[in-house]
């Protein structure tokens, strides 16, 4: 049997269409593995550290260290310090699960998002201070937004923020927090003056354990999760987050949320 040109020509379109599906069905997959064998290896790595500093510290203590209580008390706060680093990493896990299940509800709510952005700040300043770099609203006068979110959760994410531009900003700078009408929504900017963030880091900033700066990250003895939250949590309101940064001039994290 004789087929024709046309016949010929469609069954090999839809095979070279079957091949290329196939070769992209491999490729996610590959992507995919790559990924989980990254996130585990970060995730041994993220436990392994807070683990051996206890263990290291114990093993000290055992070895004859007891007699000397200024030393076994300072030990045993080091060790007390890793057991609230993991405490810490353990509970974002579990609540980074609990976000991409689905199995956290939201609690929408009407409120003002200026007025949450200044206690969020209020709570914040101590701990900008320590390294002399001020908070504030870019317009202080600025006047009240409603939006409908989870206040709870928003808080998460400003703090997640401002906590990461104070890690991160320049000491004796500052961080800005700044609004933008967006129509329906209304859009929130976390802005530092700090390190940076080198373009080839952008596209992968809201992963799992991604590290910019893995050594300098591990001392400042966040999770590695912060972000990776942030973009759950926004997620769930149907609403978009993003990153602006050029190095050694600042970073700009902002998300945007629906207006009431």
């Amino acid at each position: 049997i004789q087929m024709s040109s046309d016949v010929l020509n469609e069954i090999n379109t839809e095979v070279a269409d079957w091949a290329d599906q196939k070769i992209k069905e491999v490729k996610e997959l590959r992507t995919a593995e790559n990924y989980r064998k990254e996130f585990i290896g970060n995730l041994a790595h993220e436990l392994k550290t807070p683990i051996f500093n206890i263990q290291g510290f114990i093993d000290t203590l055992l070895e004859g260290e007891l007699d000397d209580p200024e030393l076994t008390r300072r030990f045993l706060s080091k060790a007390s310090n890793s057991c609230d680093r993991l405490s810490d990493l353990i509970q974002d896990l579990d609540q980074i699960t609990s976000l991409e299940s689905g199995e956290v509800p939201l609690d929408l709510k009407r409120f003002d998002i200026v007025e949450l952005v200044k206690n969020t700040i209020d709570l914040l300043e101590d701990s900008a201070s320590q390294r002399n770099i001020t908070l504030k609203l870019r317009n202080q006068n600025e006047r009240a937004i409603q939006v409908e979110a989870d206040p709870k959760r928003i808080q998460q994410v400003l703090t997640n923020l401002i906590v990461n531009s104070i890690n991160y900003g320049r000491e004796n700078g500052e961080t800005k927090i700044h609004f933008f009408d967006m129509g329906d929504n209304i859009l929130i900017e976390v802005a530092d003056d700090g390190l940076g963030i080198a373009v080839e880091h952008l596209p992968r900033i809201f992963e799992r354990f991604y590290r910019v700066d893995k050594s300098r990250s591990r001392n400042e003895g966040g999770s590695g999760l912060g972000l990776a939250i942030c973009k759950h949590i926004i997620d769930l309101h149907n609403q978009s987050i993003s990153v602006r940064s050029t190095e050694e001039v600042g970073s700009i994290f902002g998300f945007t949320l629906k207006k009431a």
